[in-house]
Parts: structure tokens; C-alpha cells; sequence
């Protein structure tokens, strides 16, 4: 018996028995640990891809126009159907929720709030991973913040450690809307309303006016408010650098990528040989003939009336095309020549220049720096009753007036404003909108309107008819439709090449000088080209004037629209 017991007490077999007991406990530990972990880290995957989704569903609707707010805020909860697995917390459901979110509408009278699940802003550092001023209107809310409501997990394994609860876990995302912009010719101006306490362009509060824009070539100083220049979209189809920016500014279609919207790269190069692929659009080809910038093809707009007259018998080869003594030139009497003499005065009815194009605004007129009170911009108020008076003179005669005959200013028979229908005491904008109003007596809408009418006789007078109306010999010549090209826009399938798209920049605030790479935009713009760059006795060379026609309308359509076709895509920030 005693030899039994003594066995039995020696006996080793059963030794891990106890081991394992006595582990168990921290096995079950270790697993539910585990367990749970995982769960807490698949609840909080759920969480962070829908407030990725959420904030992507919001980034998409920030076009900057009315209502974007709203939209991206509806967007954000009604597309969010993204629900947890995970949670499981008394009486919760499995839906992932966004709530209180913050309007950046201040036509509402909400205020920005700090604390709310959504919540938009004018900008993001990426560098710094901060965001920038809130947001106060649909037009500059370009960033938004999503935080999902945060939910809790109760552990399923772990109770035995005393670890209950996963505590409140949420989840954030940053999102914004990134646009590129294509088939345009990459040029960009300063802000030319841009102080040290604005930087904003409101296009709407500018429509009609005149723009004096002051070229920058490849010095180093800061450019100012009113320099225009152009944009790096990375050419490859033309070799050399001033090639490229002929290429980019005179071909139809533009060489070149898309340009990236919220951080264009600047690009210095403006120099008279650039810009003379601008006035291909006039009909004015420096290369000779009708041969476009290396390769192009370059079409002149149907409409190029200017200031610039060419020898009856001027061949459409060689010189005839350029401005040259045997091709386009500046005949004596020009406007803007030695009339007007005064600024912001109309010519006496008497007086008539001896050749006209759409002119600059009066108080643009009398000097190459100007005596507008906004400096760069002028205030839309243009000499239309000497631009009809110069080109409208009647061949046939009419009740209005015998042959030879011009039309007259006012709003009575044989006036300019009766025969087109336009009128500058009328509002530039349709009423309640930023629309600009197709009755408003800019030169753009004239421009458009003598399209409408080309080779119609109106009052006496062929619309777009050469001035005089059979010349012969060397005799001077004003023509208004293209002489070096059959390719003429708008087209079926080529839009309005005196209509451009160009980006609005803050100059001084993103501290340009040539070369900047990443320069956010302020606005697109659409501007209708008014004169083709070349010496005068008071303008100069390289520079360009245009008329601001208002906000460029991405994807705009019709033949006439701006040259901004954009491509929006939401992506996250973080």
C-alpha cells in the first residue's frame, strides 16, 4: 500500500495538467485581447472609409456656385449608407451617421461653426495639415471636413481582464475638389483688384469695362496687379520655349496638358513674337501668308475688325499678311492716333477717324497709362457712337439717309442703337443674376451682334463689308472679315478665337516673378480680345487690351462660348 502511495507520488504524467490550468487564464486573455482588438480595428476601417466617402460625396459638389453648400451637405449624409459590423453598443443601430453640419451660406446668417461634422473652408495646407479661413459663402468653399458620429464597440471576450468597452471611436476625412482645365491658351493676369486687404475678383462687378494688360517678360521682380502671362502646360508637340507659347497662343487646338486649376505653374516668355500669335485671331499673320505658329492651324475670328488698314491690291502672300508697309498698317487719323484729345470725351460728331476698330474705353484712349480711376480697369463707357459713325456708312440709300451717308447716335431712326437693338443705358447684367445682359451695349455684345448679321444689309450698310465698299489699286482698306484665311471662327467645330479663358491670380500675394510653381487661382474669366497687340502711338507692343465678359462657365457650350473646358474630380486631402 505504502509502495503505491509512493508511486502515485512520483508519478510525472499528469505535470502539465496544472501548467495549462494555471496559463489558461492568459490565453483566454491574450485571444480575446485579439479578438476585440480586431473588432475595434475593423469598426474604426468602417468609420474612416465613410467619412473618406462622405467627404468625396461633399468635395464634389463645390463648383462654386449657388447652393454649394447645401448640396454638398445633402450629398455627404443621403450618400453616406455605409453601416458598421462592428458596433454593437445597447441599443445602437448599425448605420454610420453625420450630423450638425455647418453652412458656409452667409445669405442663411449661419455662422461658421467650429464643431460641426462638416465644415468647409477657403483652403488646406498640406504642409502643415491645417486648414485655412472658414468658408462664408458657396463661392469660395473649396475644402471640406467630414466627421462621422462616433461609435462604440462593447468587447466581446475580454470582460474577464476588466477591458468592457472600446470607448467613442470616430473618424475624419478632408476633401476637396480638384479641377483641370483644357483646350485654352495658357495665359494668366494679376489680379488687377488685388490690394494688401483683398484678394478676391469678383468678375459680375466688371462686366463690359475695358482691361489694360501690361506684358511681363523673363526679369525677376514681383509681378503686379494688371501684368498678364502665361501658364507651363508642359508642351511637347513644339520644340524651344518661345515655340511653345507661339504654338499654345495662336494654335486653334492647344498644345499642351491640361492645367491644374487649384495650382497653376506660371511661365515667363512674354516678349512681341509670343503675342504675335494672338493677333493670328485678327488676321494678321507675322510668319507670312496664312502659315500658322509651326504647324497650327491658327483661324482668324469671321469677325476681325481693327484699327488696321491693308492696300486694296495686297497679296495674301508674303507682306500682305504682316503688318508691313505692303500688308496690314496703321493709316494716318487712326483712333487713338492723335483722337481722341481729351479723356472720357467723345469725338464730336464732325469728327471721324479715318480707321476704327472696337476702341478701348475712353478713359484708356488718350494715353498708354491711362486716367481710369480703378488704374487698369476702366468703366466700360466706350466711344460706340464714333465706332458706328467710322464704319457704318450706308451704300445703298434708305429712308434714313442717302448714299454715303453714316449712322447716327440716339435711339431715332437710322441710329445705331435702333438698327442693332443695343443699348448702353441698359443694365450690363440680367436682373437677379450674374448673366451679362445680351442687350447691353458692350463692345463683345456689338461684336456678337455683327456676326448675327454678317453680309446683311442693314439701314444701307453691308454688316462686316470692307471700308471703302469696292476699292481698288493701293488704295487703304478697312476689312472686317478675313482676308489671309478661309479658316475663320466660330465653326461648327472651332469656338470664338476673339473669346478666351484666362486664369485671375494673386500676384503680389503668392509672390510671382516668372517661374512659381503651384499659384492657386482667384477665378476664371472670360474676356473678349478688342485689339490686335502692335505699336501705337499710345499703346504698346506685347501688351494686350481685352473686355471682361464675366466668370468663365466650365464646360461652357455653343460656338461663341469661353474656351474653358473643365474636368472636376473630388480627391482627399487626408
Amino acid at each position: 500500500m505504502s509502495r503505491s502511495i509512493q508511486g502515485l507520488l512520483g508519478s510525472t504524467s499528469g505535470a502539465v495538467a496544472p501548467t495549462v490550468a494555471l496559463a489558461l487564464f492568459a490565453l483566454i486573455a491574450a485571444g480575446g485581447i485579439a479578438f476585440d482588438y480586431s473588432r475595434m480595428a475593423s469598426m474604426d476601417t468602417e468609420l474612416q472609409d465613410a467619412a473618406d466617402q462622405a467627404a468625396l460625396a461633399a468635395a464634389g459638389q463645390l463648383d462654386g456656385q449657388d447652393g454649394a453648400c447645401e448640396r454638398a451637405v445633402a450629398a455627404a449624409q443621403g450618400l453616406l449608407t455605409n453601416r458598421t459590423l462592428m458596433a454593437n453598443e445597447s441599443g445602437g443601430t448599425r448605420d454610420i451617421t453625420i450630423a450638425d453640419p455647418d453652412v458656409c451660406d452667409d445669405d442663411t446668417g449661419i455662422t461658421f461653426d467650429a464643431g460641426a461634422s462638416i465644415r468647409f473652408y477657403k483652403s488646406y495646407d498640406r504642409d502643415t495639415d491645417t486648414p485655412g479661413d472658414p468658408s462664408d459663402d458657396d463661392s469660395n468653399a473649396k475644402v471640406v471636413i467630414v466627421s462621422v458620429n462616433p461609435r462604440e464597440a462593447f468587447f466581446t471576450l475580454t470582460p474577464v481582464v476588466a477591458a468592457l468597452r472600446s470607448g467613442q471611436i470616430g473618424a475624419q476625412a478632408v476633401a476637396a475638389l480638384g479641377s483641370a482645365v483644357c483646350k485654352m491658351p495658357p495665359v494668366m493676369i494679376c489680379n488687377p483688384s488685388e490690394t494688401p486687404s483683398n484678394t478676391s475678383f469678383n468678375a459680375a462687378d466688371y462686366i463690359g469695362d475695358g482691361m489694360r494688360l501690361t506684358s511681363v517678360g523673363n526679369g525677376s521682380g514681383s509681378w503686379v496687379p494688371g501684368n498678364f502671362g502665361y501658364l507651363d502646360t508642359d508642351i511637347t508637340e513644339v520644340s524651344g520655349a518661345v515655340n511653345q507659347l507661339r504654338a499654345a497662343l495662336g494654335w486653334n487646338n492647344p498644345p499642351g496638358e491640361c492645367i491644374v486649376s487649384d495650382g497653376v505653374d506660371t511661365k515667363p516668355g512674354a516678349t512681341v513674337t509670343v503675342t504675335d500669335a494672338m493677333n493670328t485671331r485678327f488676321d494678321i499673320f507675322q510668319n507670312g501668308n496664312n502659315s500658322c505658329i509651326n504647324g497650327g492651324p491658327c483661324s482668324a475670328s469671321v469677325n476681325s475688325v481693327k484699327d488696321l488698314k491693308r492696300p486694296a491690291n495686297a497679296s495674301n502672300a508674303g507682306n500682305g499678311c504682316k503688318i508691313h508697309n505692303q500688308g496690314w498698317q496703321l493709316p494716318s487719323g487712326y483712333y487713338g492716333d492723335s483722337l481722341p484729345t481729351t479723356a472720357a470725351l467723345e469725338l464730336p460728331a464732325a469728327t471721324i477717324p479715318s480707321a476704327m476698330g472696337h476702341p478701348r474705353d475712353e478713359c484708356h484712349a488718350t494715353s498708354a497709362a491711362g486716367s481710369c480711376t480703378n488704374g487698369r480697369i476702366g468703366n466700360g463707357v466706350w466711344d460706340a457712337n464714333a465706332y458706328f459713325r467710322t464704319n457704318y456708312v450706308r451704300t445703298v440709300a434708305t429712308a434714313n439717309g442717302a448714299v454715303g451717308t453714316r449712322w447716327t447716335s440716339g435711339t431715332g431712326a437710322g441710329s445705331w442703337q435702333n438698327n442693332t437693338g443695343l443699348s448702353p443705358t441698359v443694365a450690363r447684367v440680367i436682373t437677379g443674376t450674374t448673366t451679362p445682359n445680351p442687350a447691353y451695349a458692350s463692345r463683345y455684345n456689338v461684336y456678337l451682334w455683327e456676326i448675327a448679321h454678317k453680309n446683311v444689309a442693314v439701314d444701307g450698310v453691308t454688316v462686316l463689308g470692307s471700308t471703302p465698299a469696292a476699292p481698288s489699286g493701293n488704295t487703304l482698306t478697312a476689312y472686317r472679315q478675313p482676308q489671309c484665311t478661309s479658316a475663320q471662327t466660330p465653326s461648327s467645330t472651332v469656338i470664338d478665337r476673339r473669346r478666351i479663358s484666362v486664369a485671375v491670380v494673386n500676384c503680389a500675394e503668392n509672390n510671382v516673378r516668372g517661374n512659381r510653381e503651384g499659384v492657386p487661382v482667384e477665378k476664371w474669366i472670360d474676356v473678349f480680345l478688342v485689339e490686335p497687340s502692335l505699336n501705337r502711338n499710345r499703346t504698346n507692343d506685347g501688351d494686350m487690351y481685352v473686355e471682361i465678359i464675366g466668370e468663365a462657365v466650365p464646360g461652357g457650350s455653343g460656338s461663341t462660348a469661353g474656351q474653358v473646358i473643365r474636368h472636376d474630380a473630388p480627391y482627399l486631402i487626408r
